[in-house]
């Protein structure tokens, strides 16, 4: 039997999309800008949701977002935030939707003075995942020194919808931490 983090299971039973997400994407390190955005973004909108809700709609944010191409996104205008706010396919909140264009602008300008988002964002974590050890889910804190840093200069550089708890998310979904507790078959296999 394959052990899981539990809180895959935390509510009901997981989807397969669930656990395909477990299994081959949580807390693998990332280094590919357009994949940092797109996470940027899936994690803006899940705030106050479940993360199953936004996983389920990820097809369709990838239509309405050109694929998360971050130029792209930088140029719409009210006209096509609109039109994202018309598509039942993502979560139809407006602040949301005007900080992810936002976050386009802004992440445009750390690639500019970075040469890339992943050399700006790896340095929060001195450019190696952070391997924890949790035995249970209740010992994962909701943030750290880490992303509080990583929120206060986010916000500083005009990025929207990254307060702590929503950085710490998107360290775990990035790989930036370890955070599969010691049962979980993937534990292993992410602890470097």
């Amino acid at each position: 039997m394959i052990i899981r983090c539990a809180w895959l299971g935390h509510n009901s039973k997981p989807s397969e999309l669930d656990i395909t997400y477990h299994d081959e994407e949580w807390g693998v390190p990332v280094h590919d800008d357009r994949t940092f955005f797109e996470f940027l973004i899936l994690e803006g909108a899940q705030a106050g949701l479940s993360w199953t809700t936004v996983l389920k709609k990820r097809d369709n944010y990838r239509k309405a977002y050109d694929n998360f191409e971050p130029k792209k996104v930088a140029k719409y205008n009210d006209s096509n935030q609109r039109e994202l706010l018309q598509n039942a396919g993502i979560v139809r909140n407006r602040l949301k939707v005007a900080a992810s264009v936002t976050n386009a602008k802004a992440f445009l300008e750390v690639q500019k003075e970075f040469g890339s988002f992943n050399k700006y964002i790896w340095g929060f974590v001195d450019n190696k995942t952070i391997q924890n050890s949790w035995k249970s889910l209740k010992k994962i804190p909701a943030t750290t020194n880490e992303s509080d840093t990583m929120s206060k200069d986010l916000k500083k550089r005009g990025f929207k919808f990254v307060g702590s708890t929503i950085c710490y998310a998107f360290m775990q979904a990035t790989g930036m931490v370890n955070d599969h507790t010691t049962t979980c078959f993937r534990y292993k296999s992410l602890h470097g």
